[in-house]
């Protein structure tokens, strides 16, 4: 997002962290309310536009929205819907991903009450690199002929019991409804959230054998004073990678792998 829509986005989370803060805000109720919401204004254009007049002023598009909601949702619902609507947003798509990108944040902020966050921050990494390991697999949850159940199913049957109750809800509701992202990129998204949940930037760090637990501990702190925040490692075995690790912040690549210092050495004498 940029421009207008970036700046209605800060206040939209400063809203919902400000709602959430108060533990008699039942996380999971209010998870559920935006993720219907948001599939409501993802199905009606005319809605997220503000029909008949889509430049009408905020507050009449808020009373809009109380009027389609009114009695649908929970209070807590109801304001923050209507604290988007009153937002000037860039794009109607914007404001339908502010709304989804709340549902998800709510299912979060459970997880973090019940203190499996950490855990579903792992668990949305490790069912994305299953998922992207298995061309059959991502096949059957991606599927446009495949109904919405059997997908829910499907993925019931991979995550349930073996993952927190937080993970399954969010992977279901990303392959339910992917609102045209690759399901790679949604579940990216998701771990990013988790993340960001906790103030923490993520590290994809790839090694040719697991890393020990004071490895682990080391390589954290050296990123955290590197880049003046808490990093949380996400961690990939790679066989192929025959020493040291390849760390990935966002675009950014550290990569300290013997693999990659022989494959410079024979450009150099190529050279």
């Amino acid at each position: 997002m940029n421009g207008a829509s970036r700046e209605a986005l800060a206040a939209a989370r400063e809203r919902f962290d400000a709602l959430t803060d108060n533990t008699a805000v039942e996380a999971t109720k209010l998870a559920d309310e935006l993720a219907a919401v948001t599939a409501l204004l993802d199905r009606e254009v005319s809605l997220r536009r503000g029909h008949p007049h889509p430049g009408q002023p905020g507050e009449a598009k808020a009373e809009l929205a109380a009027r389609v909601l009114g009695g649908q949702v929970g209070g807590e619902t109801l304001d923050l819907i209507s604290g988007l609507v009153r937002s000037r947003w860039s794009g109607s798509r914007d404001l339908v991903d502010a709304s989804e990108e709340l549902a998800n944040a709510a299912d979060l902020v459970a997880a973090e009450r019940a203190g499996t966050l950490d855990d579903v921050e792992d668990e949305l990494f490790r069912f994305g690199r299953i998922v992207s390991s298995s061309s059959e697999l991502r096949g059957a949850l991606t599927d446009r002929r495949a109904s919405v159940s059997a997908k829910a199913g499907l993925v019931g049957e991979l995550l349930g019991g073996r993952a927190a109750r937080v993970t399954e809800r969010l992977v279901i509701r990303l392959v339910t409804h992917p609102r045209g992202r690759s399901l790679e990129a949604g579940l990216d998204e998701l771990s990013k959230l988790a993340a960001a949940r906790r103030d923490r930037t993520v590290a994809v760090v790839t090694s040719a054998v697991p890393l020990s637990d004071r490895q682990k501990q080391r390589l954290g702190e050296a990123l955290a004073k590197l880049y003046g925040r808490n990093v949380h490692l996400n961690l990939d075995v790679d066989p192929e990678v025959v020493g040291g690790i390849a760390v990935r912040i966002g675009d950014e690549v550290i990569n300290g792998t013997i693999a990659d210092r022989l494959d410079e050495a024979t450009r150099r004498m190529a050279g």
